[in-house]
């Protein structure tokens, strides 16, 4: 097991976000966390990556536990998080971008770099582009092609198609079809639950802060419950 989240509970101030939540990701899988916004779901992955921690509850990665790790430490690990809005580096070009994407790796930057550039040749054309000047859809894919300059053994994607027109989001589950065969392990929080349960080998439903729903990616979108509240069925 690649990833154990074990009962852990969340609080921003007074506020109880996240209600003693445990689910797990095993190497080469891709597990979704569907559910409204509000529910949760972004504030689990900055927990999982060191942004936030618990109050309780534990997480192990790597068979370490990391439930009060530094953010900084977990990247070390192998450990990458596409947060949602993307923060890529808005003065630096695309190469600069993709350089700070692999400043804590150890290993080869320009097998990396290249790696990144088959998956998104966008990016390639763009290299000596000023990330700010990218198109939504592109600054997404700088997102993640700076989050995969480490080669993570985990891959956390914070919403990747929102705000993306419908045939970019085409194009952003293209490429993580693409990662996912090649055996990249990813959890995956997104509101497009039709296309997340489509990709995923298994998925949680989360519902202000508890997971209500788990199961196979195909179960769920057969799921009556999962149809009427994520897929307009």
């Amino acid at each position: 097991m690649l990833l154990k989240v074990d009962n852990i509970h969340v609080y921003y101030g007074a506020i109880h976000a996240i209600k003693g939540i445990s689910f797990e990701v095993n190497e080469g899988e891709t597990v979704a966390l569907i559910g409204a916004n509000g529910a949760g779901k972004s504030t689990t992955l900055k927990t999982i990556s060191g942004l936030m921690h618990p109050k309780s509850g534990s997480i192990q990665f790597c068979d370490k536990d990391i439930t009060h790790m530094e953010a900084y430490r977990l990247v070390s690990l192998g450990l990458a998080h596409v947060p949602e809005g993307r923060h890529i580096f808005l003065q630096m070009t695309v190469q600069e971008n993709l350089e700070m994407g692999a400043f804590t790796s150890k290993g080869n930057f320009d097998a990396a770099l290249e790696h990144v550039f088959t998956l998104f040749p966008r990016l390639k054309e763009r290299r000596k582009q000023v990330g700010g000047t990218l198109s939504g859809g592109e600054q997404q894919m700088l997102a993640m092609g700076r989050a995969l300059m480490i080669s993570p053994k985990l891959l956390m994607l914070d919403e990747p198609s929102m705000g993306l027109a419908p045939i970019l989001v085409e194009q952003i589950f293209s490429i993580i079809r693409d990662l996912r065969k090649a055996g990249t392990t990813i959890l995956l929080v997104e509101q497009n639950a039709g296309m997340a349960l489509d990709i995923a080998d298994r998925a949680y439903v989360l519902e202000t802060g508890k997971i209500t729903l788990s199961g196979t990616g195909e179960e769920l979108a057969h799921s009556d419950k999962v149809k009427k509240a994520y897929l307009g069925g």
